[in-house]
């Protein structure tokens, strides 16, 4: 098997695509098989339909598992379509416990169900058990191929035993030792298994302190652990201690990435809504209840300045300055946000303490005001010749500033508290928030030192 450079993909491609158009099995088979399967795949989603229906009819469902496993849901969806039932069902059988249910989650119930029932009883009874869990829970994304050994047995046993059911597992790195009532009792390297000696029981030289994550824990705590303990995989055990299957490291990654995306649109305000396949009115609905929270409160920004409206007659030239002052507290407040949320995922805020965040921001936020101050007021006087505006306008970035990344950093750690996903305390959120209290901080100053402008 061989990963290709993109020169040596495209000739290997031209050679494939070749012998699909002259119907020789033998020749693309001998090119195909070869590539690593993320190559298979690049190749096989550019195939036209008719070539595709080819590569159906010259490889085996097995074979083609190793394509469907790497394809987006989508894709699987587009292309399970294209395949006989008979042809889905022997894939599905071959596929990975866990690779099914993500496949089947996101299809339609009653066809979900079709499939269970075409499968192999065993099969269905896995991804039955695995579908029975909350989503986004250790048990939900678990795989039931793992490769489990008794303490009893001898080294040379377990790697003989390996070579039988080493391609069917999905990891064969981690060995998980139980006990005839199937309890997690240790794990026994691929390592410590080739360098022990034959005769010796696993008993001797499994390690006693397993890793494991129970059923029901969230899948980004999941990810945690994965990451803290640098595992290629996790055992899920039941309450009672029980093997019940492992979460392995490429399944994180996948979490990662739909958390990561899930967060994004978080803190963007577009939530559920940062899918391209998604239609302009469905992107629109999940993402107007934010835009018109924001449009709500921007009439409180419409107020503050409403109020100050004598400030602004007397001194026109005050508006002018207006939208700097917004925009550069919105921008302080949403690197505070990353920062806070960052530090939240990640778990250093309860390390490092509340208060001390709050006090690296301000001083943060201040010193970057400081240097927006002596800038702006420098400015200011050059253009305008008025050294008392300049000193107006520096003071005023330097105090929004400084509480804009205060207002960024504490707010999540607040909704955090109240056991809401701290991801929305929104950019757009902490942005409005900050135009208020900017424009309060503004105009106070400007309308006590009005005289002296």
């Amino acid at each position: 098997m061989v990963k290709l450079n993109h020169k040596k993909k495209e000739q290997y491609t031209k050679i494939i695509v070749q012998a699909l158009q002259d119907g020789d099995r033998e020749k693309f088979l001998e090119h195909f098989l070869k590539l690593h399967p993320s190559d298979q795949q690049d190749v096989f989603i550019h195939l036209s339909n008719a070539l595709r229906k080819k590569v159906y009819a010259f490889i085996t469902p097995e074979q083609f598992t190793e394509i469907f496993e790497g394809l987006s849901i989508e894709e699987q969806k587009l292309f399970f379509a294209e395949v006989k039932e008979e042809y889905s069902s022997a894939m599905f059988n071959h596929l990975f416990t866990d690779d099914v249910v993500q496949f089947l989650v996101e299809i339609d119930g009653e066809k979900a169900e079709h499939i269970l029932n075409k499968m192999d009883l065993e099969k269905a009874k896995k991804v039955r058990h695995l579908l029975s869990y909350q989503e986004e829970t250790a048990g939900a994304i678990m795989t039931k191929e793992f490769i489990s050994v008794s303490s009893s047995d001898t080294a040379e046993k377990v790697i003989e035993y390996l070579r039988t059911v080493a391609p069917t597992a999905e990891i064969i790195y981690y060995n998980y030792v139980i006990d005839h009532e199937g309890v997690l009792v240790g794990v026994v390297s691929l390592r410590d298994l080739i360098t022990a000696r034959p005769d010796e029981t696993i008993n001797h030289i499994m390690s006693r302190h397993a890793v494991s994550v129970d059923e029901d824990l969230d899948q980004e705590e999941v990810a945690k652990v994965i990451q803290k303990y640098d595992l290629l995989a996790v055992p899920v055990v039941s309450k009672d201690h029980r093997l019940l299957g492992i979460v392995t490291v490429d399944d994180i990654m996948d979490v990662m990435e739909d958390e990561t995306t899930e967060d994004f649109g978080e803190i963007s305000g577009a939530k559920g809504a940062t899918d391209l396949d998604l239609s302009a009115f469905e992107a629109a609905k999940k993402r107007s209840p934010w835009i018109i929270l924001l449009m709500v409160l921007g009439l409180i920004t419409g107020g503050v300045i409403q109020r100050f409206e004598d400030t602004l007659e007397s001194v026109v030239l005050l508006a002018f300055f207006i939208p700097m002052i917004m925009d550069s507290g919105g921008n302080v407040g949403t690197q505070s946000l990353a920062i806070s949320v960052r530090g939240l995922a990640l778990g250093t805020i309860q390390k490092s303490g509340f208060m001390r965040l709050i006090r690296r921001e301000l001083t943060t936020g201040a010193l970057i005001g400081l240097g927006c101050m002596i800038l702006i007021s420098s400015i200011v006087f050059f253009i305008y010749g008025n050294g008392m505006l300049g000193l107006v306008v520096g003071v005023s970035i330097l105090f929004t500033l400084s509480i804009s990344a205060v207002i960024g950093s504490l707010i999540p750690i607040v909704i955090d508290k109240l056991n809401i996903d701290p991801a929305v305390a929104s950019g757009p959120f902490i942005t409005t928030l900050n135009d208020i209290a900017g424009l309060m901080i503004y105009f106070s100053i400007a309308t006590k030192l009005i005289e002296y402008i």
